[in-house]
């Protein structure tokens, strides 16, 4: 006796599905393949009604349209990833707030930050302040520093007592050579540079690269 072949176990549909795509996920080409092999194959006697043909198609619309939503998307974001560099760049000379001030210091290690000084040092002081806003530190400033400066404290107050781990803010007061008051502080740089890595911009403050969105303000 002949088995009928849409009686077997593998319909010609699951076998094409198998060839056409061995992950099952079919985009729209592989959709029109199995619904073309399914009318092949259909049983004379017993056509698909029209309600499921009208059932397939609507899903081989969807189908096309999620691909095309897709590819309209990537290029979306392609250029949308291209504005946001050329915005990146477009920032060099500029300066560029973090928006806060506070670094984080770990008892028994101290912390390391820089500090952006945009006129040469005559004289004055580095403070540093517990997020209650008490002075807990002061630095003298040395003559002659500018640019982007270095610091390390060690986590000390000025009576030479530890402090416990945590944010504490930092400012400087200074007289620049010509004798004039400037103020400055922690986390507010210029943009010396821009580096692409991997499709994204990296912006260089201080001696770091930080992302584009690490920057709440570029003026």
């Amino acid at each position: 006796m002949t088995t009928n072949q849409l009686t077997r176990n593998e319909s010609p549909m699951a076998s094409a599905a198998s060839a056409v795509n061995p992950g099952a996920i079919l985009d729209k080409d592989a959709f029109m393949k199995l619904l073309l092999v399914e009318l092949q194959y259909q049983d004379p006697t017993d056509p698909m009604d029209s309600e499921k043909m009208l059932t397939q198609t609507s899903q081989l619309a969807t189908l096309e349209t999620q691909e095309n939503t897709n590819k309209m998307m990537e290029k979306l974001a392609n250029k949308m990833g291209n504005s946001m560099n050329m915005y990146a760049i477009s920032a060099i000379g500029k300066m560029a707030s973090i928006g806060y001030n506070a670094v984080s210091m770990e008892e028994g290690r101290g912390a390391k930050f820089e500090v952006y000084f945009q006129k040469e040092i005559h004289s004055g002081k580095l403070k540093i302040e517990d997020k209650e806003g008490k002075l807990v530190r002061t630095v003298d400033l040395e003559e002659g520093g500018k640019g982007v400066l270095a610091f390390e404290w060690d986590g000390l107050d000025d009576n030479g007592s530890r402090l416990p781990s945590g944010f504490y803010s930092v400012k400087a007061e200074y007289l620049d050579s010509e004798q004039n008051q400037q103020t400055t502080q922690f986390g507010t740089y210029p943009v010396e540079s821009v580096r692409i890595d991997d499709g994204e911009a990296l912006i260089k403050l201080g001696s770091s690269y930080v992302p584009l969105d690490y920057i709440k303000e570029f003026y």
